[in-house]
């Protein structure tokens, strides 16, 4: 895509006005009640922040990953789980950008962007890796007919478009995946309890179950056994939204821990004055500086398609997880008691962080995806 940094900047400010003006007032009362914020999808929707990576043509905003990260970054540092709509949003829809002819981005991505249609990415099952989905379609006449489950699935229960990647080849394993839209309302398609999280606990998680939905063939991305490779380029996508997301949680604990250490009074002045407080600050900032450092870089290759994409899309997750976990618990300390209570943000910002350390791939398969490309032959 050919959007400018001028381009990437603007939608970046957009997102930030959103965030402070509209989801940071929610965001406390969003976590304590663990709703699905319904409210923010017209919101995200009026502003494009939902079709963020859609073409023009069907109403998006023709922006690229960098620009997507972003704006989940913006989202992140005063809410996790309102950014996760937003990573949910596109990596649900990536497959139909990827790989859908024509016909059917006309059908489905306009109504993205158009109708704030939400999609969801239903890709990995309880087993945990591409190599392990059980899920089914058999071919009969015109239609697919899709059995198996789904787990975890972000907007699982509140979409409107599933991207279902199932075998049609049990025989070729991960070279015998397709990749299906899977309508809401189809027969057969169901959904789990929302999971009851830590953090992120305003997000709609569920299993979904899938049982003798029949889709036709027009609803097929991409050609047979053409689901792998979609798959890989769906997971290098959701793991840099992951990490913009880190970092934005990150930045958020960060800014709150200056703002509090300049107004709390200790020995007749502001804490922010005594250089154990100053050390901690300048090691956070530092490690936000870097995991945002490497997550754009790796955008950037994931973007441009480079050969290194796979390994610095697993090490900018890897590090911006590990920092945001770092960063959050640290801004805690500073605020001390404080930082424990409900009433600060900080406590939910590390709940929230410690989930990116584990969706988008586990950080112990990041670091074996990375140690991998260094050893091959």
């Amino acid at each position: 895509m050919n959007y400018s940094e001028k381009e990437r900047q603007m939608t970046g400010e957009v997102a930030a006005r959103t965030a402070q003006k509209i989801v940071q007032p929610k965001a406390a009362e969003i976590d304590a009640t663990g709703e699905f914020p319904r409210d923010l999808v017209e919101t995200f929707g009026k502003q494009g922040l939902l079709s963020i990576i859609l073409p023009e043509e069907y109403g998006g905003t023709n922006g690229d990953i960098i620009s997507f990260c972003r704006v989940i970054e913006e989202i992140a540092k005063v809410s996790g789980s309102s950014s996760l709509l937003i990573l949910a949003q596109g990596v649900g829809s990536l497959p139909i950008l990827e790989v859908g002819n024509s016909s059917q981005q006309e059908r489905w991505l306009t109504r993205i962007s158009e109708s704030n249609h939400l999609a969801a990415l239903a890709l990995m099952e309880p087993g945990g890796t591409i190599g392990s989905i059980k899920t089914r379609s058999e071919r009969q006449g015109g239609d697919y007919v899709i059995n198996g489950q789904k787990g975890f699935v972000a907007n699982g229960s509140v979409a409107d478009l599933y991207t279902v990647f199932c075998l049609t080849d049990p025989g070729q394993g991960s070279k015998g995946l397709s990749a299906f839209v899977v309508e809401k309302g189809t027969a057969g398609l169901t959904f789990g309890r929302k999971e009851e999280q830590l953090g992120m606990r305003g997000m709609a998680a569920a299993d979904v179950f899938l049982e003798n939905c029949r889709v036709p063939v027009e609803n097929r991305l991409g050609e047979v056994g053409e689901g792998g490779r979609i798959a890989t380029k769906t997971l290098l996508v959701l793991r840099m939204g992951v990490g913009a997301q880190a970092v934005g949680l990150a930045q958020g604990a960060l800014d709150f821990a200056i703002h509090y250490a300049k107004e709390r009074i200790q020995f007749g002045k502001p804490i922010v004055s005594f250089q154990a407080i100053q050390f901690m600050i300048a090691d956070m900032a530092t490690l936000v500086e870097t995991a945002r450092a490497l997550v754009y870089r790796a955008a950037g290759s994931v973007e441009a398609g480079s050969e290194d994409a796979e390994k610095l899309s697993a090490v900018g997750k890897v590090y911006a997880s590990d920092a945001a976990i770092k960063i959050t618990t640290d801004a805690v300390q500073i605020l001390g008691g404080y930082g424990y209570m409900k009433d600060y943000p900080v406590e939910r910002m590390m709940r929230d962080a410690k989930v990116t350390q584990i969706y988008g791939g586990s950080n112990q398969a990041q670091r074996q995806i990375i140690a991998s490309h260094l050893i091959k032959d």
